[in-house]
């Protein structure tokens, strides 16, 4: 069984890439960040033709998630349960593992939170408790759980090219890193680090100032897993060629396969 996740930062203009990966990775389930279009806006014909069967919770111009699998997705919920909110960021379902197992994925885009002296911090403090409840919840179903998506959280010191000059921004707080702790703290697992503590590897690159041909990155995408899904995890991936490719997301999908 292979998750992965991506923020594509804007479907209409990443398809392309998106169809190359759907066809070259193959996942069997792909989360969805940062759609920035409506549901009917969505190619949802494109990726169906690749073999994909689709369930989105767009949104014009910002935000927007998606979950897409090879198998039927069942049990479908749109927003954060427990928490009222106005934007789209995050979508559930359960997708069958082709062996008789089920794991139940969400993709997840947690708000950035800047600038940290607003009430966009707040926000996404809140949201953060919010995912927090609800992973506890889902804990209780003793399921095969995959959080996935972008966090907008930098988890340490490593994982970013320049801790001392993030140090105050909303993704690398304190506050906002303490609360990422809470989340795994249930007993949750971080995909990645339970394969390798190597430091500079990263998920995201921005477009200014030369930041991916520098390797100014940062690692703020993630697949958060339950005890049973973490059981099974075989291997993590970052497709850190995908920023390379022409007309990239400033974004790069990671992947974990599963036994």
């Amino acid at each position: 069984m292979r998750i992965a996740s991506w923020n594509v930062n804007s479907v209409r203009q990443r398809l392309a890439p998106l169809l190359d990966y759907l066809r070259d990775v193959a996942p069997d389930a792909l989360c969805l960040q940062e759609l920035k279009c409506q549901d009917d806006a969505f190619p949802r014909a494109e990726i169906e033709d690749a073999g994909y069967i689709v369930e989105t919770f767009g949104q014009k111009s910002f935000n927007g998630v998606a979950l897409l699998s090879k198998t039927p997705l069942e049990d479908v919920s749109r927003g954060l349960p427990g928490f009222e909110d106005a934007q789209s960021r995050y979508i559930e379902g359960v997708v069958a593992d082709g062996a008789g197992g089920v794991y139940r994925v969400a993709s997840i885009y947690l708000p950035n939170g800047n600038p940290p002296d607003s009430e966009k911090y707040g926000y996404k403090l809140a949201f953060m408790d919010a995912l927090t409840d609800r992973a506890r919840a889902l804990l209780a179903l003793e399921e095969r759980v995959v959080l996935a998506g972008d966090y907008n959280v930098i988890p340490a010191p490593e994982d970013v090219y320049d801790p001392v000059g993030w140090a105050g921004d909303a993704l690398f707080k304190p506050e906002t890193r303490a609360k990422f702790r809470q989340l795994l703290n249930l007993g949750y697992t971080e995909a990645l680090r339970a394969v390798t503590d190597a430091p500079g590897v990263y998920t995201f690159w921005d477009y200014q100032a030369g930041a991916w041909q520098k390797n100014l990155g940062l690692r703020i995408d993630h697949l958060v897993l339950s005890p049973p899904a973490a059981d099974r995890l075989k291997s993590v991936e970052i497709d850190k060629d995908m920023r390379g490719r022409e007309k990239p997301s400033d974004h790069v999908p990671i992947r974990a396969d599963f036994i």
